[in-house]
């Protein structure tokens, strides 16, 4: 006899907290995993520099061409099985904790916003279920913000730190549109 699903995924998010629980239950079959991806990328740990070089394996042709100046090589692997970023419910300022740790780790010296930009403009092309945005030194992002802004209906928390006050109006404006 099978339970549910919705038994199951009632059970995986009261494992929510414990990473390590929920990352045991992903092998124990198929249906456990395709419960639990969604859970675990909802709001993923954005620090940990392996979530980062998963994230670049995302980036579409557009998003890979920032990296092209820099002559970094992004990781060369096929892509995930699961649409791992389509699950993405928050992005938080530790985004460039994780961004410095990759760069360390591959001992790539580029700009951090070039790696930033890339991965905000995927992840506001594949997240969905994007609802919480917080982002510091947006600047050189703000015209990708306003852009996505006018297209993308979920997101309800932006939270901007470092900005300037003529693309802070812009941003305004953009919210202003729904």
């Amino acid at each position: 006899m099978n339970a549910p699903n919705e038994i199951f995924l009632e059970i995986f998010n009261n494992l929510r907290a414990s990473h390590r629980s929920l990352f045991s239950c992903l092998l124990v079959n198929r249906r456990w995993c395709i419960n639990i991806v969604p859970i675990l990328w909802s709001e993923p740990r954005y620090y940990d520099r392996r979530l980062i070089r998963t994230c670049l394996l995302s980036l579409n042709a557009e998003e890979q061409a920032l990296f092209i100046p820099f002559k970094i090589m992004l990781p060369n692997e096929p892509k995930p099985l699961f649409e791992y970023t389509s699950y993405i419910t928050s992005i938080n300022y530790y985004l460039n904790d994780g961004i410095k740790n990759w760069l360390k780790y591959e001992g790539c010296k580029v700009p951090e916003d070039a790696v930033k930009y890339s991965l905000i403009a995927m992840f506001l092309r594949t997240s969905k279920k994007l609802k919480y945005l917080t982002t510091f030194n947006y600047d050189d992002i703000a015209e990708l913000l306003i852009d996505v802004l006018y297209k993308n209906t979920a997101i309800i928390t932006l939270n901007l730190n470092g900005n300037q006050l003529d693309k802070a109006k812009a941003l305004a404006e953009a919210l202003s549109w729904f």
